[in-house]
């Protein structure tokens, strides 16, 4: 009887966690409305190197490299799911320097900088079933915390709110997935003043076997201000190009980073991993 419950659990788990791996985004950045599945932890974690990044609130632009990236993801049921992303430390080299709101501030010797990231707390919930016709629908609320040094340079000391509504339907072997949205940013520079954002994206996985699948997307913010924007609020946009490779619970993915608008970078890369596995009982 024993032996018969175990079997079943692990066949049970074994058909959960590749489907909560599917619905996960790395190396994007736009949210699936599908989450994990319910008592289901997934764990992402990577690396980025971009070249002349530009960070406008200190007139800093170099080569950044981040990890871990690390990023944890809580089924609390089958509809909802808690995020905890920017668990990660950045190393700046600086080969540009402009004057910026905070310049002031910095506190660093030398061309290299460096911080930890800013952790962002999110929540996703499911909204309505994939069809076999329509598309699934979802909720996306996150708020990011002020965690980065503006004394390296690397951080605005601003909290910022943003909130989604996500799109996503597979056809075939493609999945397309949508986000549009707002962002509330607050300003560097002035504790009584933000800026309100669009925010956006697009991205599409197109399966070539059975464990592979190449990516592409697009996403960024539209700064809707037509004068006296904050700095660090500026709209930006950057595409990612890539492949992942899944096997049962474990996916590896990497992509090429190309920024469109400053402050992101104009090329870089990125490459990671991510796990899901059975953690705890769901209500």
């Amino acid at each position: 009887m024993h032996v018969r419950v175990a079997v079943t659990a692990w066949v049970l788990l074994a058909l959960a966690v590749p489907a909560a791996v599917s619905a996960q985004q790395r190396p994007f950045v736009t949210e699936d409305p599908e989450p994990v599945g319910g008592g289901v932890m997934l764990i992402e974690a990577g690396f980025d190197y971009v070249q002349k990044q530009q960070f406008p609130v200190s007139g800093l632009t170099g080569n950044l490299v981040r990890g871990p990236l690390l990023g944890l993801s809580f089924g609390l049921s089958d509809i909802a799911e808690l995020q905890v992303d920017g668990l990660s430390f950045s190393r700046h080299r600086v080969t540009a320097r402009e004057p910026g709101p905070l310049s002031s501030h910095l506190d660093f010797s030398g061309d290299t900088t460096s911080s930890i990231a800013d952790l962002v707390i999110a929540t996703k919930v499911r909204l309505i079933d994939e069809g076999a016709a329509a598309p699934g629908f979802g909720l996306h609320l996150a708020t990011k915390l002020p965690n980065a040094s503006n004394e390296a340079g690397l951080g605005t000391d601003a909290m910022d709110f943003y909130a989604s509504l996500l799109v996503g339907k597979t056809m075939d072997t493609v999945r397309v997935v949508g986000n549009v949205g707002f962002g509330i940013l607050g300003d560097p520079t002035r504790g009584d003043r933000q800026n309100d954002v669009m925010t956006y994206g697009v991205s599409i996985a197109r399966a070539m076997t059975h464990t592979t699948e190449v990516v592409a997307e697009l996403a960024g913010r539209l700064n809707t201000r037509t004068e006296n924007v904050p700095v660090g609020t500026e709209s930006s946009q950057i595409a990612r190009l890539g492949a992942r490779a899944t096997w049962g619970a474990m996916r590896l993915d990497g992509a090429v980073l190309l920024g469109h608008r400053p402050p992101h970078p104009d090329l870089g890369f990125t490459a990671g991993f991510t796990w899901a596995f059975r953690a705890f009982n769901a209500p």
